[in-house]
């Protein structure tokens, strides 16, 4: 069954990143050309990947929450993951641009950044913070892990902002022949960028490899199974993530005894309580075991 609710909140926070990150492109390009900043132009060069990284995300969101079929019977969950390396690669494309064109404006004489754009920066950084968090939170809430990617844009945004903001103070501080702290700035940002992708691709592909990443989901689900009644004890759990959703392999022991009908009835007990005490399991399959 579909987690409408979750559904709902993970394009909604994927809508306000939309929006955020048009405005923001915008903004950052128009103070980094007329406030002489390359380390502006490159937080909107940024920005300018983050709106269609945002709008893979939706795509993602949306296409993965289709509902299982005769094709896909597990759902169509790892387009998630799948997106998220899409994203990664956004995130890489947007790091080599600013790396690059940091390199040149180091090498190229230039204007100092004008003041002004420190206070453009201080707002830019507190709003990629607070997008930052507000995006992460609904990746949690949702088990969303192309949502997590976008929340990272939003701190990696920050963080390149701040570095824009320490370079251009270095720069308007100390005068004639500090112009490029503002472009070292920007290639210390790229890097850091490159560094985040790491962060965000490394557990997508967990996702599609199938790693065991979820000690903490197996243990409710020993502790939900003891609750049912002809349940004894569980051995094996093993858990794959697909979107929002996680598909469960569970052998669950109960007396020898009992008929095939009865060990029947409680596998299908056992699932229809551990799918209404943790609603983000999706395919949970029960093994049962004689004790």
């Amino acid at each position: 069954m579909r987690d409408n609710t979750n559904e709902q909140k993970a394009i909604k926070a994927t809508y306000f990143s939309i929006i955020g990150n048009t405005s923001l492109a915008l903004i950052k390009g128009l103070a980094g050309f007329f406030g002489n900043s390359y380390a502006l132009v490159a937080d909107a060069i940024e920005s300018t990947t983050d709106i269609f990284a945002s709008l893979l995300v939706l795509f993602g969101i949306k296409y993965s929450n289709r509902p299982a079929d005769d094709n896909h019977p597990y759902g169509h969950g790892r387009a998630e993951p799948l997106i998220t390396f899409l994203v990664v690669g956004f995130l890489i494309t947007s790091a080599t641009i600013i790396g690059y064109e940091s390199i040149i404006n180091i090498q190229t004489p230039h204007e100092l950044p004008k003041s002004w754009t420190l206070y453009v920066l201080g707002a830019i950084i507190l709003w990629k913070e607070y997008s930052f968090r507000l995006v992460m939170k609904r990746s949690k809430e949702t088990n969303s892990s192309s949502l997590k990617a976008d929340a990272w844009h939003h701190r990696s945004d920050a963080l390149t902002s701040i570095a824009a903001f320490i370079g251009i103070s270095i720069a308007l501080f100390l005068g004639k022949g500090y112009e490029a702290a503002d472009d070292w700035a920007a290639l210390f940002a790229s890097v850091f960028i490159l560094y985040n992708s790491y962060l965000i691709f490394r557990p997508a592909l967990g996702e599609i490899m199938d790693e065991h990443l979820y000690d903490d989901l197996v243990e409710e689900i020993r502790e939900v199974s003891h609750q049912v009644d002809g349940i004894i004890d569980t051995e094996k759990c093993f858990i794959r993530k697909a979107g929002m959703k996680y598909h469960v392999d569970l052998h669950a022991r109960v007396k020898g005894s009992i008929t095939v009908k009865e060990g029947h009835d409680l596998s299908h007990l056992l699932k229809d309580t551990l799918r209404e005490k943790i609603p983000e399991l999706g395919h949970v399959l029960i093994h049962i075991e004689p004790d």
